[in-house]
């Protein structure tokens, strides 16, 4: 389990316990009051989860500000607000993030970020490195990191975050401690394609659910964001194929070629499948707000869509809601097989929503 050591911090062959962003701040904070500080830390969420906000306090934590807040009316010291994570970058602090055209962190910036480990900092102080989105980094670049991982430098610390941490190597994953991070209690922070799913069952809680031919339209509207989903996954990686052949097609052989075909081509239904996982979760945390609706639960994934999924809720006996819910649990279940896509989607949507 996870403690307040970092030793006992989960790590890549142990369950993976997901905690708030402050208590996971709490727990890096006793471990390097007791000068017990890993080296790195992976640090993962879903977008929203408070990932960016948690680097900075570490960073603020462990090169403290020179000034103090002051004191305030009462003779209190002021707290000082932890600055954005953009703004803290300079000489102890590097940044690297998905620059290239294809959206992937590439070896360069991993080379230069290994560099400035090296070169002489203050007496007391961190040479901290960030990677934002870990899991962009082409195979270059992870190899290239390895390196730094297995051999860091004195006084260095590395932060990875990441939103889909399974796409990282495993000799990564195994050389860093952890820290999943829960979704924040206001509610999920969602991406373009999670947004229009909400306006499509929204749209469905207005006909009412029990109607087959909104439980096939919703299902259509699911199967095309999956489509452009792939596709726009699909573009980006032969960017980055199309970028490393133009630079190295001169000093490889074909078959390096042919391998990093088949790399990219495993990536994109990697990317997929992850993303199809998260479409999914939508579904999945919709239907448990209106469950938690008819419970009279206040916490929710989705607060935005309260009115809707309280509608919803009012319409439909607790039985039935838990049926639909088991069913889009069991849809998870399938698709981790060699369920033919299609028609796993299609029977479980009648089963949900009809």
């Amino acid at each position: 389990m996870f403690s307040d050591c970092p030793e006992a911090m989960s790590r890549q062959d142990e369950p993976a316990m997901a905690y708030t962003a402050e208590k996971a701040f709490e727990l890096i904070e006793a471990a390097h009051q007791r000068g017990r500080l890993a080296h790195a830390f992976l640090i993962t969420g879903e977008a929203g989860s408070g990932k960016s906000e948690l680097a900075a306090k570490v960073i603020s934590l462990i090169n403290p500000p020179e000034q103090s807040g002051g004191m305030n009316l009462f003779g209190e010291p002021e707290e000082v607000p932890t600055p954005d994570l953009e703004s803290l970058e300079g000489d102890l602090v590097r940044i690297v993030s998905p620059k290239s055209k294809s959206r992937r962190i590439v070896v360069d910036d991993i080379r230069e970020l290994e560099k400035s480990f090296y070169v002489a900092s203050a007496t007391g102080k961190w040479k901290v490195g960030v990677i934002q989105h870990a899991d962009r980094m082409g195979v270059g670049a992870e190899n290239a990191f390895l390196k730094t991982l297995e051999e860091p430098p004195a006084d260095c610390l590395l932060l990875l975050l990441s939103d889909a941490p399974e796409l990282l190597l495993p000799t990564i994953l195994s050389r860093c401690v952890r820290l999943p991070l829960m979704a924040k209690a206001e509610g999920r922070e969602v991406s373009e394609s999670q947004r229009v799913l909400l306006d499509a069952l929204a749209g469905l809680a207005k006909q009412g659910m029990g109607n087959i031919a909104q439980a096939l339209t919703l299902r259509s509207a699911f199967s095309e964001l999956l489509v452009k989903r792939r596709a726009e996954i699909a573009k980006l990686n032969d960017l980055a194929l199309k970028e490393e052949t133009a630079k190295y097609k001169n000093t490889t052989d074909g078959e390096w070629l042919k391998h990093r075909e088949d790399y990219y081509k495993g990536h994109t239904e990697s990317e997929y499948l992850g993303e199809r996982e998260r479409l999914l979760e939508v579904l999945i945390a919709w239907m448990g707000d209106v469950v938690r609706q008819k419970c009279g639960v206040e916490r929710l994934d989705f607060p935005s869509q309260k009115a809707t999924t309280e509608t919803v809720a009012s319409k439909h006996e607790l039985a039935d809601l838990l049926q639909r819910m088991d069913a889009l649990e069991n849809l998870r279940t399938n698709l981790e097989t060699n369920v033919q896509e299609q028609l796993a989607l299609e029977v479980a949507f009648l089963k949900a929503y009809a």
